[in-house]
Parts: structure tokens; sequence; C-alpha cells
């Protein structure tokens, strides 16, 4: 096997595993202050989150409490270090960038944090809410809802992780036509299929089978959608004016090889 088969970007296969190790070891280490950090208030983190709700939680094993304690305080350590995970995430694909395309860090990093944080806040305000109360009150004189602690709080916090995620959608699509693996064109063409992948993506973000949070966790992620078609054109004409500039410079140089060529004929 020769040197160029095992070699990407300019490193061996080896040194973007060891790359990816040290990555992740970073990240993980980030995760792992911010959530020794909350620790400082993940009480105050299981008062607000069990608001929606307006009842003390049961627990029914010795351990269920300190397992939701410790839940929570992972899942505020996630949001947390989400910006250095990112920009961790970052550094590890950034030797296979352009040196005009490594500023894009700067768009990255924010975009995608605040993208997270939007789909945290809007579970939090529009869908959680709705689907606790229609949970809650579903059949309320056969079912008397009484919920434990690890099933609530698992239930709010997969909530809010998985919609956070999700909205990062636009900010993929942008990054993907910008490299031209996507088109807005082929966006447009499939929105029918786009259409029930939403559904299916609602579906498995929600932690419930209601469909009234399903149709609610579709509608935002359906207007993600036109809107990574409107970032995939931006992100498909930068991809060919960079591609035109390369051809330009490429020519420019063969154009000055063959020049030297000629004079060094000449002499």
């Amino acid at each position: 096997m020769t040197e160029d088969s095992t070699t990407i970007d300019g490193q061996t296969i080896l040194e973007h595993l060891n790359e990816f190790r040290v990555r992740l070891t970073w990240a993980v280490g980030g995760l792992v202050v911010a959530t020794v950090i909350s620790f400082a208030f993940t009480e105050q983190l299981l008062e607000f989150l069990i608001k929606p709700y307006g009842e003390q939680l049961q627990t029914l094993s010795p351990t269920e409490g300190i397992e939701t304690y410790f839940k929570v305080a992972l899942m505020s350590g996630v949001i947390i270090s989400m910006p250095w995970i990112l920009y961790q995430l970052w550094l590890f694909i950034t030797p296979g960038l352009h040196g005009n395309e490594r500023r894009f860090v700067y768009i990255f990093v924010p975009s995608a944090t605040f993208l997270f944080l939007l789909g945290v806040a809007f579970a939090w305000l529009v869908l959680l809410p709705a689907a606790i109360l229609f949970l809650s009150t579903f059949m309320s004189e056969i079912f008397w809802a009484q919920w434990t602690s690890n099933e609530y709080i698992g239930f709010a916090t997969t909530f809010l992780f998985w919609l956070g995620l999700s909205f990062e959608l636009p900010l993929i699509i942008y990054f993907l036509s910008r490299v031209g693996v996507i088109t807005s064109q082929t966006l447009r063409e499939h929105w029918r299929v786009a259409i029930v992948g939403i559904a299916v993506l609602a579906a498995l973000v929600t932690p419930s089978i209601d469909p009234v949070t399903m149709l609610l966790t579709m509608i935002p992620l359906v207007i993600l959608y036109g809107l990574s078609i409107f970032l995939a054109s931006i992100g498909q004409k930068q991809f060919q004016r960079s591609v035109a500039l390369q051809m330009e410079e490429q020519e420019q140089a063969e154009t000055q090889v063959e020049q030297t060529e000629g004079d060094t004929e000449e002499e």
C-alpha cells in the first residue's frame, strides 16, 4: 500500500485517529468540568424543571432521587459545554479546509450554539408545557397522573436536548452546500420526502406518542427546512465562486509554468 493511499488531507489515517482522540478527550474534559460546575445549581434546575408539572415527584427506588439529580447535572453540563464541544469538532475538521474556509469558525460555533439554545428555549416555552398539559389531563377521570422523578425528568431533558440538536439543521445544510455536497435545487425538489423525514424526526425527538406534541414539533422543523433551502442557495453560490477562483488560479499557475519553460528553451 502506497503512502498516498493512507493519507487524507496531508495526514495519515493514524494521525487522523490520534487527532480525533485528542479532540474527543478535550471535549469530554470540558463536559466533565461543566457538569461539576452544574452541581452548584442542580437543585434549582430540578425545581425549575418540575414547574410545568406543578407537583412533587415520586421516587420508587432508593437511588432514583440521586440518579435523577446526576442526570440533570449532566444535561446542564452538556448545554454549558456545547460551545466548547463544537469548537473541538471544528478543530478536528479544520485540516481538511482551505485557508479562507477556516475563518468560518467565527460563524460555526456561535451559530450552532445559538440554534441549539433556541431549540431548547422553544421546547421549554412552547412544546413541553403543551405536552405535559395534554398528558397529565388525558382521561383524568380514569387515570391519576402521579409521575416519578426518573420518568418525568427523563422525559423533559430528552425532549429539550434532542429538539435543541434538531434546530442545528439549517447550519448543517449550509456547510454541506458550502462544500458542494448538496444544492438548494435538490432540497426544493425533494420537499415531500423532507416532510416525511421531518415527521419521523419529530416522532423520534418527542418522548410521547400524542399527535399534538408531534405536530407542534413539526411546525418549527418545517420552517427550519425552508430556512435551510435559503442558506443552501447562499452556500452553493459561495462554493461555485470558490471553485471558479481555484480554477482561475490553477490556469494562471499553468500559464506561468509554460512561460517559464518557454523562456528556458529560448535561452
